[in-house]
């Protein structure tokens, strides 16, 4: 950049040249301007400073920006909305709050462009209570019409798991957006309520929202948790029209999903349309799941090893598929063959999800002691998600009574409200014959109010889910599902009263 003796360079010369360094992806053009700024004594004017800041937050630069907030002898709203939002953006929630609060002390009045990155860092926080106070304060100054508002605060108040308020939020939005709709779909998707963001979805779309992309991604892990496959192939469908699909992240989306419905041909076929030069981790990663998931090992076995012929490096989400599927093929060396490839090729520090995957291998092998030695050297003795695998390990092998009350113990103190862990030892328990204590787990669960959660399963027939438990006779035709089993029941020559376990609620220690 050359800068004439006869000519002088001005504030909106300066900030276009800012705006385009933005465009451009240059901070190293950005900090150029920066220094004339400095010589050509326009580092006093408001507008020229806010670009420079708005240019180093953009751009990625926090401390250069903060070094510029502070230096600033005049902040207005914009200035700090900036440096707010910069904070929100970049995962830095505490910076962010820290100068909203720092703001509304100095005397300058926050307005929604404050509120959006604050809601943002909360949320990032998921500290409930400080959002209601945001919440509050967007009240107060009047901000509260604003849809923008509304949305960040239906995705606030969905990340702390308050689903309620967010609900209540999005009825009062009188004109939704597709954002709107999206925020609240996936905040029904995020915390397992996979019905009610299903039932969304057709309220959306009858009520004349064009579904776009955000909404795809956010809809399909709850059609693919829920096994919906008519909704899925709705959305592909869908996406091959409006042209969606030429989008890799969703094309992905749509792998996983096809691959959880059951569906592992569709999934499969949408993996093998992309050349392995083009195939991102993710990718392959979802298809050696879905294999791993429905049990057809040797194909998992076989990606892993074309992946690594394409070039690319499997991380830690590759080897806990890898681990799944020897854990459920029980193939315990090929299992420690992986798990060491891992650590000493490619140099990976195992998770705990990894070493519990390993503690599961081990335990249904009845190798016992090996599990225990895992837990010992990587210091998982706080971690239930270890000694669950261990405890049903131990009821596989009737012989490890005394481990069996060890990792009980554990992980009784670390779930004291945990009904099936009582019930697992219990069992145990009965099949060791030790009576009296099987008596004592049964008071201690009546005594605390403590039951298991009863399972679920859906089914889809004619586009429709129907959602079924143990005992269930909520659905509208019970009766007629009750009548056609014990008509199964009669041709498969089954023993009378069988048909009652379908009838009577089971005992507090059926499995």
């Amino acid at each position: 950049m050359r800068k004439e003796n006869n000519m002088q360079l001005n504030s909106v010369t300066v900030i276009n040249l800012l705006r385009a360094s933005v465009e451009l992806n240059s901070l190293k053009m950005g900090k150029v301007l920066h220094s004339l700024v400095v010589v050509s004594n326009l580092c006093e004017e408001l507008t020229v400073n806010t670009a420079l800041l708005s240019m180093y937050a953009k751009l990625g630069s926090l401390e250069n920006a903060r070094m510029m907030f502070e230096k600033m002898p005049e902040k207005d709203v914009v200035v700090w909305n900036i440096m707010i939002s910069a904070y929100s953006g970049k995962g830095c929630p505490k910076e962010s709050l820290e100068l909203v609060y720092s703001m509304v002390r100095s005397g300058v009045r926050p307005d929604m462009f404050t509120a959006i990155p604050a809601i943002s860092s909360i949320a990032q926080l998921k500290f409930n209570e400080w959002g209601k106070q945001m919440h509050a304060q967007v009240i107060r100054n009047g901000s509260d019409y604003q849809v923008s508002v509304h949305n960040s605060l239906i995705d606030m108040y969905s990340t702390c798991n308050d689903l309620s308020l967010a609900r209540k939020i999005f009825g009062l939005i009188t004109d939704k957006t597709v954002v709107s709709w999206s925020a609240m779909i996936k905040g029904y998707a995020m915390n397992g309520n996979c019905l009610e963001a299903l039932s969304l979805f057709i309220e959306m779309k009858l009520s004349g929202t064009k579904v776009d992309f955000v909404i795809v991604i956010n809809i399909l892990p709850a059609f693919a948790k829920i096994g919906a496959l008519h909704y899925v192939r709705y959305l592909h469908g869908y996406s091959l029209k409006t042209n969606l699909d030429s989008l890799k992240s969703l094309k992905t989306s749509f792998l996983s999903s096809y691959a959880k419905c059951g569906c592992i041909e569709m999934a499969r076929k949408l993996f093998d349309e992309e050349k392995n030069s083009h195939k991102d981790i993710i990718a392959w990663n979802s298809m050696i799941t879905a294999y791993s998931n429905h049990g057809e090992w040797f194909q998992c076995f076989q990606l892993y090893d074309q992946m690594k012929l394409s070039n690319v490096k499997p991380d830690q989400v590759t080897f806990l598929g890898m681990l799944t599927a020897c854990v459920n093929s029980g193939l315990v060396e090929k299992g420690k063959e992986i798990f060491k490839e891992m650590v000493k090729l490619y140099g990976y520090q195992p998770s705990k999800e990894h070493n519990a995957c390993m503690v599961d291998l081990l335990g249904r092998a009845g190798k016992i002691d090996e599990a225990s030695k895992i837990i010992e050297t990587h210091q998982l003795n706080s971690d239930a998600r270890v000694y669950g695998p261990l405890l049903s390990a131990c009821k596989m092998h009737e012989s490890e009574t005394d481990f069996a009350e060890l990792a009980a113990e554990k992980l009784i103190n670390m779930e004291p409200k945990n009904a099936g862990n009582y019930i697992l030892l219990s069992n145990i328990y009965a099949a060791a014959g030790k009576w009296d204590k099987v008596a004592k787990m049964r008071s201690f669960l009546r005594d605390r109010g403590l039951k298991k959660t009863p399972g679920c399963s859906w089914v889809e027939l004619n586009g429709q889910l129907h959602e079924f438990r143990v005992a269930d006779q909520s659905h509208p035709k019970s009766e007629d599902i009750y009548s056609v089993l014990k008509v199964l029941e009669s041709e498969a020559g089954m023993e009378d009263g069988i048909i009652d376990l379908f009838y009577e609620p089971p005992t507090i220690f059926g499995m």
